[in-house]
């Protein structure tokens, strides 16, 4: 069904993303979704906590250390949200368009005045504000939760390096809605939609390393030479890795919440002249060591956004 009417392809797009927004906030499998990844969140950092009171006074970047440290048999708040955030994502999305056409609503709604762009992006950014909400309200318990059991608040340094960290993680989770996005265009089964974006998460999660090992190997040879690892075969390791958004997002958070780390890469000894090692590196070059990785998610979003946008554009809708 193609639309004669003229006029801002943006024209709804506010109506959308009001509407969208207050559907997953109130459906019962975002409040599930929530639950699960507060309770389990807020008890990483709690037993954190626990270990941090014991030492207190050791670390400049206490706050840090409660999002780093692991105490078993939970791991540390970092990985957890590395592993639950793609899953929350996956959940706001993977029916936002194929689930229109099953309820046969797709051709009422375009009906209105507004257009495919506008739907298309209002459902992405209604999704994306659903998670942004959620996430600044974890991040802010977990302020919380240090301030009322560490009895310090946190220097002016941890919270640049926490907020760099919470919207580097509002990013990873772009990557994963506009992936799950793409599957609904793609297929018609809201099942079929759901497996195929948890297939690629357990791909990134699980098994990319050991893809990554035989790629670098095919591309630049062996990883061992006549004078020990190879410098190609480490680079050509690196840029493959990092096509996956669980490494950009593992390294982000690795170089913002603990700030001795001063690469993420390969480091020739030259390199290492005049640095003093262990010690903390400034936030601001924290973030210039960072941002090619964020870079990269806010990119990878926007790309699998826009070929989701043009096979949405190339479908036929029938009322």
């Amino acid at each position: 069904m193609q639309s004669t009417r003229r006029g801002s392809p943006w024209t709804g797009l506010g109506t959308v993303i009001a509407k969208e927004t207050a559907d997953h906030l109130s459906s019962a499998r975002m409040r599930i979704l929530e639950a699960l990844v507060f309770l389990t969140a807020l008890a990483a950092a709690y037993a954190a906590i626990r270990s941090i009171r014991a030492t207190i006074g050791e670390s400049p970047f206490l706050f840090l250390r409660l999002l780093t440290m692991a105490q078993d048999p939970l791991p540390a708040f970092i990985a957890l949200l590395g592993f639950l955030i793609p899953l929350v994502a996956i959940a706001l999305s993977f029916d936002a368009v194929n689930g229109e056409f099953n309820r046969r609503t797709l051709s009422r709604v375009l009906a209105q005045p507004i257009y495919r762009d506008a739907l298309l992006l209002g459902k992405f950014l209604a999704g994306l504000l659903s998670l942004t909400i959620g996430l600044c309200s974890l991040w802010l318990l977990v302020i919380g939760l240090g301030l009322l059991l560490l009895g310090l608040p946190p220097s002016t340094e941890e919270m640049m390096r926490m907020l760099g960290f919470l919207v580097a993680t509002i990013a990873y989770g772009g990557v994963w809605l506009a992936l799950a996005l793409l599957f609904s265009v793609l297929f018609r089964a809201p099942a079929t939609a759901a497996l195929a974006a948890l297939g690629t998460w357990l791909v990134s999660s699980l098994f990319w390393s050991f893809l990554t090992d035989i790629i670098a190997a095919l591309v630049a040879g062996p990883a061992e030479g006549v004078l020990g690892p190879r410098l190609a075969y480490l680079n050509a390791q690196q840029l493959i890795d990092r096509l996956s958004p669980n490494t950009l997002y593992a390294e982000t958070a690795l170089a913002l919440l603990q700030p001795q780390t001063r690469a993420l890469g390969p480091v020739l000894i030259s390199q290492l002249q005049g640095a003093v090692l262990g010690a903390p590196l400034p936030v601001t070059q924290s973030f210039v060591l960072i941002w090619p990785q964020l870079t990269g998610l806010i990119a990878a979003t926007i790309v699998i956004f826009a070929i989701a946008y043009v096979l949405f554009q190339r479908q036929e809708i029938r009322a």
